[in-house]
């Protein structure tokens, strides 16, 4: 196929043109203007790339993109809040019980709507009865068994020690606070020849820090979290069901079951404390810093 020939005088003889004036380019670049500052995005939209979507980090480093979510962190301050509500309101029951305060006497009057509702007489036994060291102490056990199979050495023992002393912190507790302040007990109690030493429920501590501390055995090393929500959830609801069970079979008052949350709250509270320490020796967290860049010369180049 022949093509015409161009001819030769046409660009040697043609005038030279200026560029021409182009408003929507110039206007795009203009400081100011609708669109200004993206030379090949005069819309305004923001560009759709993950690099325009970062955040810059601390110390002016970059970010991430888009800022990578990490787990709360809790203040010192508020580490210590919950063992020291549960201290405080034990000593505030405690002098209510002691002082015969109007705090007892409202105590009292639910304690006996309670034993008088239309719960089940049967199920309240069988609640009050998971409270006995014979029935909770054996479940302590064998989540102490499972802790120590399954770990490896020498973690494995700091947790198992640390649950046996936390239930052997019970007793060393509980007993003395009940011969000195010598709570009488419900009617039904007084009528079968108990007449003091009710507060704080040892049934209660006894039951919540056996549970407590075998979820924690179980769980807190590893688990999924809606593992632990759930195993949670159930130890909260066993721990609640004893107290129910204690108040309607008459064998304590609802601020003796009280007592005893709040004696195990802070037991539990320090066996949780040792279990999420870190070992000695282990590896150091990375620092949050991001590096900085050098300010040394480079080598010259080729």
């Amino acid at each position: 196929m022949n093509a015409t020939p161009r001819p030769q005088g046409t660009a040697d003889t043609a005038a030279p043109a200026h560029p021409q004036f182009r408003p929507g380019r110039a206007i795009a670049h203009t400081t100011g203007a609708f669109g200004s500052g993206h030379p090949h995005r005069s819309d305004g939209r923001p560009p759709q790339t993950p690099r325009g979507a970062r955040h810059p980090g601390p110390h002016g480093g970059p970010g991430t993109s888009p800022p990578v979510p990490g787990p709360p962190a809790c203040p010192p301050a508020l580490r210590g809040l919950f063992p020291a509500l549960c201290a405080l309101l034990l000593a505030l029951f405690s002098w209510q019980v002691a002082a015969h305060g109007p705090v007892r006497a409202l105590d009292e009057r639910l304690g006996r709507a309670v034993a008088a509702s239309a719960f089940p007489g049967g199920l309240a036994q069988f609640l009050s009865d998971l409270g006995n060291a014979t029935v909770a102490v054996p479940v302590l056990v064998a989540a102490m068994a499972v802790s120590v199979l399954r770990s490896r050495a020498p973690r494995r023992w700091p947790p198992v020690l640390g649950a046996a002393l936390a239930m052997a912190a019970v007793p060393a507790l509980v007993v003395p606070l009940k011969s000195w302040i010598a709570r009488p007990g419900p009617p039904a109690m007084a009528a079968s020849g108990a007449h003091g030493g009710f507060f704080p429920s040892g049934h209660t501590a006894t039951a919540a820090v056996a549970y407590g501390a075998a979820a924690l055995l179980v769980l807190l090393p590893a688990g999924a979290p809606r593992g632990r929500r759930v195993l949670t959830a159930a130890c909260v609801v066993l721990n609640a069901g004893v107290g129910i069970g204690l108040v309607r079979r008459g064998y304590h008052w609802p601020l003796d079951v009280l007592g005893g949350w709040c004696l195990s709250g802070v037991l539990l509270w320090a066996l949780a404390s040792v279990l999420t320490r870190p070992a000695r020796g282990g590896p150091r967290r990375p620092d949050r810093r991001p590096p900085r860049a050098s300010t040394a010369p480079g080598p010259p180049g080729p």
